[in-house]
């Protein structure tokens, strides 16, 4: 500790200062001059004591005698500065610091500290001159002395010490506590420097930048805490509001949550007031803040918080932001231009409005600005926003609600994130008016943005979707698709014919290249818009065949594509455009004689041949690759059957045998089955198997061992189909039967016939699909295949086909029908019309066996030559 502080004096006036006219002082100057001396003598003594004493309890004493007189220095104050402000003293007071263990001594010492910190930056430079000095009041802080926040804060570390100093949770503690009456009366608030040295703490680490961050996540999204930060935006210093509005971006940035805690305790007017009296840069945060705090899920709440801004400042926001936005940086623009654009729109859009032209001239123009990609980004991110549609936690569903048109699954639930939160006891009210307040706010941007300069914004879009930028390429496709989808419920002002000359190409491009499957999805939702009057259907079957082919691989995941696709395909059922088929590869096995049964199971094609030979062939991008094979069977393979709930494949055989194959990690038996029968054909269940004999009926093996049962025994079973637990079962003599095999009973879908003019009509094949029955046989009463209700087993169509239908397959929109002459036939599903056909042999060749993808898109066919064909729908 350094020597005591020397006396010092307080200069009186000298008797002849004056000159000779002077007048002798007053009696009230005298008392004053006395009293000062008197209390200038008082702390002389005191600052003594506290500098010299060895006895902690009288240098504890001393402190709070300085204290008092600090306080009641009055004319004196000057003279005790200059006495408290030496090196001498301030070490005497840190000394105190260091080794008292009384609060009030402690916070009193914390205090004179600050008072003096607070004038003289001389008195800064004795405190930080020694770390251990900075680190005694760091830990006094984190043991809860708040006020030692105050002389922190004036000491004015770096960011870097701060970080280092780890106060981060002490930080948050004392912003959580309640405002409490200041008896100290300190010259800065404990809260608001706790607020500032957040802050700044804050903005040296990045949201889940640091493995250990300096503020954990948990007490930065407390509602407390936010709670609590969202009061001191209403605090007297500017510099305090601006740090608590930096403090709560973070919070909104770690958890979106937060906003509604915000809102509920936000005084817009204290925010407002400020962005006229900062920077330009505390100018960008607070538009930045505002229009963070927009993204709400309830319109109402998000239009209340829009009419405070409007109107919650002394002056003219709206014209205050125009001002700015015409002074802004190219990444600023977007901002501040959305925010000036939702402020114009709380009033129905009129024919002129100066902030709303100045705020999409803003926005096309970022749009436009290749030079700056981010400030493009920005623009499309600004209107992407637009429509006022965010989850709980602030994150835009634009992207989810236009999916939820194309009806796609996405990742994430989209029926809660998109529904309007709703409740008991009346909300159904609330729940219809906020849905209301939702579509008429987003019906209002979409009229804004695309009557500014008809349309001005789409033509930027549309250069935006050809940017290598996938950001960009993302924001800019559901905008756009949102915009061409609104155009549906505008009124009527042409823009519709200009969307499609911007984007009819671009959209057409995303659909049928992107990547991903939700882009394209984004672009059917816009297409599906142009579809709704003559001019836009004429201009999209330019494109036909690329859309066709899209649509056609998206429909089993999307309802829309499906019906898009019964749009465009109304009337050209027999087009080669519309169901064009293109050979992608053969392979001949005449080798094995026969090809008797195809299975095509996910990228795999399974075909069994005469000679008992089992191949897997690669069903993906080498289609017909051979990728395995097996002769494990001694006769021929008759027919084959997954089950895919245990990824099994069942092959029966004219050896007497049924054997079970798996097939995940290459092409392996696992068990045989020895049927006492040549299996015919052949249907498998989980716990059985059904197949058709040498002779008469369909006898029933358990895969657990017992006797096994003959079903259907007066009949001659040609085919078979087994669908939960129902047995199809169609005959030499034309007969068709279901059979249920829980219980065993009969029943009749089509009695059998005798033979015509000595011609058997047997059912060669049969499928069931989506609920109907598909049988195919001889066209000798008309039609060779049938179709049935396989519930009710009536008759609800035929296919008037000549060919004598050995073999069929289903898919969603076609039915394939195999002749013996060679022959593949197309016909369309819904209209039963003739479409096309395929040639798969020679006149003396017969269609044995067909099957299809699981989307319906590549066809491959047996045939009794040894050859196996397989053809893409293009």
């Amino acid at each position: 500790m350094e020597s005591p502080a020397p006396a010092f004096k307080i200069n009186s006036p000298s008797p002849d200062a004056t000159g000779s006219q002077a007048s002798a002082p007053s009696p009230t100057s005298v008392i004053v001059q006395a009293t000062v001396e008197s209390a200038v003598g008082e702390l002389r003594a005191a600052v003594s004591c506290l500098c010299t004493s060895e006895e902690l309890a009288e240098s504890e004493k001393s402190v709070l005698r300085i204290e008092r007189l600090w306080r009641e220095a009055g004319a004196a104050e000057q003279a005790f500065f200059s006495a408290l402000a030496k090196p001498a003293v301030i070490n005497g007071f840190v000394e105190i610091l260091f080794n008292s263990v009384s609060a009030q001594v402690l916070q009193v010492a914390v205090f004179l500290l600050a008072e003096l910190a607070s004038r003289d930056d001389g008195v800064v430079q004795t405190l930080t001159r020694v770390d251990t000095d900075v680190d005694c009041l760091v830990a006094l802080f984190k043991k809860g002395l708040v006020e030692a926040v105050v002389l922190i804060f004036l000491l004015s570390p770096s960011v870097e010490q701060l970080v280092e100093m780890d106060m981060g949770e002490a930080l948050v503690a004392t912003i959580r506590r309640a405002d409490e009456a200041d008896a100290l009366n300190m010259c800065v608030k404990p809260k608001s420097a706790s607020v500032i040295l957040l802050s700044q703490i804050l903005s040296e680490s990045g949201v889940g930048r640091e493995s250990t961050p300096p503020v954990p996540r948990s007490s930065l999204v407390s509602e407390r805490f936010v709670r609590s930060t969202a009061l001191v935006l209403e605090a007297e210093q500017v510099e305090v509001r601006v740090a608590a509005m930096r403090i709560l971006m973070r919070c909104i940035a770690e958890d979106g949550h937060c906003r509604s805690s915000i809102v509920e305790k936000l005084a817009v007017g204290a925010v407002l007031d400020a962005f006229h009296v900062v920077g330009d840069a505390d100018k960008f945060e607070i538009v930045r803040f505002l229009s963070e705090l927009l993204k709400l899920k309830k319109r109402s709440t998000a239009e209340r918080v829009l009419r405070a801004i409007k109107e919650g400042s002394s002056f003219s926001m709206m014209h205050t932001l125009l001002v700015y936005l015409q002074s802004t940086t190219p990444e600023q623009s977007p901002v501040v231009a959305g925010l000036l654009l939702q402020l114009d729109l709380l009033v129905e859009p009129r024919k002129i409005s100066m902030y709303r032209e100045e705020a999409m001239d803003s926005l096309v123009q970022c749009l436009k600005n290749s030079d700056f990609p981010r400030s493009q980004l920005l623009a499309a991110e600004t209107i992407m926003n637009l429509p006022g549609k965010f989850s709980s936690s602030g994150r835009p569903l634009a992207r989810s609600a236009l999916l939820k048109l194309a009806r796609v699954k996405e990742r994430y639930r989209q029926s809660q994130e998109l529904s309007v939160v709703r409740g008991t006891d009346g909300a159904e009210d609330d729940a219809a008016g906020e849905e209301k307040a939702a579509s008429e706010w987003e019906r209002k941007t979409a009229y804004a943005l695309v009557s500014h300069e008809f349309g001005l914004v789409l033509e930027a879009l549309s250069e935006c979707l050809e940017s290598k930028n996938a950001e960009l390429f993302a924001a800019s496709l559901v905008c756009a698709a949102w915009l061409v989808h609104m155009l549906s419920f505008l009124p009527d002002t042409g823009v519709l014919g200009a969307a499609r000359v911007c984007l009819l190409r671009q959209l057409v491009l995303v659909l049928r290249s992107a990547k991903h499957g939700s882009d394209r999805a984004l672009a059917m939702v816009a297409l599906r818009s142009f579809m709704n009057d003559r001019e836009g259907m004429q201009d999209i079957t330019t494109y036909i065949k690329d859309v066709l082919r899209t649509l056609r691989e998206l429909k089993k995941s999307s309802g829309l594509a499906f019906e898009m696709l019964k749009l465009l395909s109304d009337g050209q059922e027999s087009s080669i455009d519309m169901w064009n088929h293109k050979e992608l590869n053969n392979a001949d096995c005449s080798s094995n004689g026969e090809v008797t049964s195809i299975v095509y199971y996910k990228s795999y094609i399974f075909s069994g041949h005469s000679d008992g030979t089992l191949k897997v062939w690669e069903g993906s991008e080498n289609i017909l690759r051979l990728v395995q094979e097996s002769q494990e069977h001694t006769k021929a393979i008759t027919s084959l059957s997954i089950l895919p709930s245990e990824e099994k494949l069942y092959s029966g055989s004219m050896d007497r045998t049924i054997r079970v194959w798996q097939f995940r990690d290459g092409l392996r038996c696992a068990e045989v089955y020895d049927t006492r029968d040549p299996v015919q054909n052949l249907a498998v269940a989980s716990a059985m198997a059904c197949f058709v004999p040498q002779g008469a009926g369909v006898k029933t093996l358990s895969w657990n061992g017992g006797t096994p049962k003959v079903l259907n025994p007066s009949k001659s079973v040609r085919s078979m189909a087994l669908v939960h637990g129902k047995l199809f079962c169609g005959c030499n003599d034309g007969s068709i039967q279901e059979i249920d095999l829980a219980s065993g009973t009969l029943g009749v879908i089509q009695p059998g016939n005798k033979r015509i003019l000595g011609k058997s009509n047997p059912v060669y094949s049969l499928q069931v699909h989506d609920g109907l029955l598909y049988t195919g046989s001889t066209p000798l009463d008309g039609a060779s295949v049938k179709i049935w209700n396989s519930s009710n087993y009536n008759l609800v169509g035929s296919i008037p086909s000549a060919a004598e239908v050995r073999s069929l397959v289903v898919s969603a929109d076609l039915v394939y029908l195999g002749s013996r002459n060679g022959a593949v036939e197309i016909w369309s599903r819904e209209k039963l019309i003739k479409i096309g056909a395929l040639q798969a042999g020679g006149a003396g060749c017969r269609v044995q066996c067909m099957a299809v993808d699981a989307d319906g898109d590549v066809l491959v066919v047996g045939t009794s030559d040894g050859k196996i064909q397989a053809w893409g729908l293009t």
